[in-house]
């Protein structure tokens, strides 16, 4: 401390008193350690158990708008997935020249690692700098810039009927079509490049169409190949989390059941409402496991 130029210490002397103004040695303070006790229960080692959670889960949760969302994700992008596996394997199993690098370049999107691929399109689809809202606008197909990862619906007409898509959403599920469909590519393949050539060519003798050799050669044949993808590809979409959290981070939109788990534990803390979130989807997808042998499974084991 300086006052007037000069320098000097100042010593301070704090008093303390219990309750009956008794003064109290500080000395008999440093001697003496508190002491803290207190008692709660481990939620985890605990053996009471309530279902209020999934009560939130079912009652508190949009948890009916979140399983819409987590179907429509899951379905179209697993049926989008395995439709452009087949045109890509019908594709290159043609005898076509570069057939090889072909199949190296369509493999690209399921090697690639998903957290590039994702940056890769959120700079493509950015509504003021990406490259396909720059075409799109410099070509006259639309007017404006569309945020293709920020809004959730878009009015469109076609034939006179104006409907509202879900842009947000659908985006997502192309981008899962694009990286997905290499894995039915290369199960469809190996399944065409192991039907006899005689059967196409008794159907070349009969003058069948290359739809007709289709709808009643190809698509026989590759029918349990199609029944196992919808499957795997059906329980590995309903899971997804990253992609979704990549490119929206589940707004517009975007939020599924496993992005749900993701808020509910992290977000917010509550470990227990994103468990019973996660349980819930267990039981869903054993649910379509059952569905799936007893309906599908048995028709395609004996194709």
């Amino acid at each position: 401390m300086e006052i007037g130029g000069a320098k000097f210490r100042e010593n301070f002397e704090i008093t303390i008193k219990n309750n009956y103004g008794e003064t109290i040695d500080k000395k008999t303070i440093k001697s003496q350690k508190p002491i803290l006790s207190g008692k709660s229960d481990n939620p985890l080692l605990s053996t009471s158990f309530t279902l209020e959670n999934f009560k939130k889960v079912f009652y508190e949760n949009n948890f009916v708008e979140l399983l819409l969302t987590t179907f429509y994700f899951t379905f179209f992008g697993t049926v989008g997935a395995i439709i452009f596996g087949i045109l890509a394997a019908q594709l290159v199993n043609q005898n076509i020249q570069g057939r090889t690098y072909m199949r190296g370049i369509l493999l690209f999107p399921y090697v690639g690692p998903v957290v590039a691929l994702a940056y890769t399109w959120t700079l493509l689809l950015d509504p003021n700098s990406g490259t396909l809202n720059a075409l799109l606008v410099n070509f006259n197909i639309i007017e404006k810039p569309i945020n293709l990862l920020g809004q959730k619906y878009i009015t469109m007409s076609i034939l006179g009927f104006e409907f509202k898509l879900r842009l947000a959403l659908t985006t997502v599920i192309f981008f899962e079509i694009w990286r997905y469909f290499p894995l039915a590519f290369l199960f469809i393949l190996a399944r065409l490049q192991a039907i006899p050539q005689s059967l196409y060519e008794a159907a070349d003798v009969d003058g069948a169409s290359p739809i007709q050799k289709f709808i009643h050669i190809t698509l026989p044949q590759i029918t349990a190949i199609i029944s196992i993808l919808f499957m795997i590809r059906f329980i590995w979409n309903f899971n997804k989390f990253e992609d979704i959290f990549l490119l929206t981070g589940g707004a517009s939109g975007t939020r599924t059941l496993p992005i749900n788990v993701y808020q509910q534990g992290f977000a917010v803390s509550d470990i227990g409402m994103g468990s019973a979130v996660s349980i819930v989807i267990v039981m869903l997808l054993l649910t379509f496991m059952v569905i799936y042998f007893r309906l599908i499974g048995k028709r395609a084991n004996e194709v």
